[in-house]
This record gives C-alpha cells, sequence and structure tokens, in this order.
C-alpha cells in the first residue's frame, strides 16, 4: 500500500523549491504558495500567487512546484496561479527575511499599510545594519526591488520591496 501524502509532507517538499530570482529563498518562505490541500482521494492541490501581477518567473515557478511533485512520485496533482488571496511582503516567514539579508537583499519591512514611499528609505543595510542608507530609485532590476546606497559601509544595495 502507498504511503499517505499529508500536507505537512508536501510543504516539506516544496520547502525545496526555491525562487528563481532569489535562489536562496524557498517559495513557501516567500510565501508565493499560498495554499496546500490534499483531499480525500489523496489528489494533491497547490495554489500560488505571483508576487506582481504579470511576474516573468511565475510560469518557470509552476513548473518547479510541479516537477518537484512528480519526483516524489506524485501523479495526481493540480497547480493554479490564484488572485483569490493577493501577494504582501508580509507574507515572507523569518527564514526568509533571514535568507533574504544573507542574501545581500534588504528585506521589507512589516507594515499594516504602505501609503507612502517614506516606508522605502528607512531600510537598513543588509551589509552592515547602519540605518544611513538612501533610496536610489524605487526601480531595481525586477518589480519587487529598490536601488539604495549606505553611507557607512559605502555598498549600493536592493531592498525587497513592501508590497
Amino acid at each position: 500500500m502507498k504511503e499517505r501524502i499529508t500536507i505537512s509532507k508536501v510543504m516539506k517538499w516544496l520547502q525545496e523549491v526555491k525562487d528563481p530570482e532569489i535562489p536562496v529563498i524557498s517559495l513557501i518562505d516567500l510565501g508565493v504558495i499560498t495554499h496546500v490541500n490534499v483531499d480525500s482521494n489523496q489528489k494533491v492541490q497547490v495554489e500560488m500567487t505571483p508576487t506582481f501581477v504579470g511576474c516573468p518567473a511565475m510560469d518557470y515557478m509552476v513548473e518547479e512546484v510541479k516537477s518537484t511533485l512528480k519526483n516524489k512520485r506524485i501523479d495526481n496533482f493540480e497547480v493554479n496561479v490564484s488572485f483569490k488571496q493577493h501577494w504582501s511582503s508580509n507574507n515572507i516567514t523569518e527564514a526568509g527575511r533571514k535568507a533574504l539579508k544573507q542574501f545581500g537583499l534588504a528585506p521589507p519591512p512589516k507594515y499594516d499599510l504602505v501609503v507612502d514611499i517614506d516606508i522605502l528609505e528607512q531600510t537598513p543595510c543588509p551589509f552592515c545594519d547602519s540605518t544611513d542608507t538612501e533610496l536610489k530609485t524605487p526601480f531595481g532590476p525586477t518589480l519587487c526591488r529598490a536601488m539604495h546606497y549606505c553611507n557607512s559601509c559605502k555598498q549600493a544595495f536592493e531592498q525587497f520591496k513592501p508590497v
């Protein structure tokens, strides 16, 4: 008899799937995988929400999730991109925030409501933790990043934007 599939097993497997643009953070820790279910017929259902509408990496991420499930010998599954629940940078786990910082990306601050670009300007440097930083541009190499400069350690760095 085949071993029973559980949600916790699937979540553990999906922890292996990394963001293609930030390969130190899993899609679970990034908060892109928003729902996992295993029904009574052992069908695995995964819902994903992109960080930004039109995220160019979304198709790749979906294929990586499917590939991971296939590698675990799961053949009854469905992976869907959904906008039922919008993605927020508050969805990033503490482990994800640490991984971003170790990668050299300033993690976004937790917030209740983003109402002003000032939230981007109060960004600690991921290299030296100084708050003597300045926003150079809110437009980084991807839609989800902004560019900063640290006046203390003289390093340019990216911040994962709060959304």
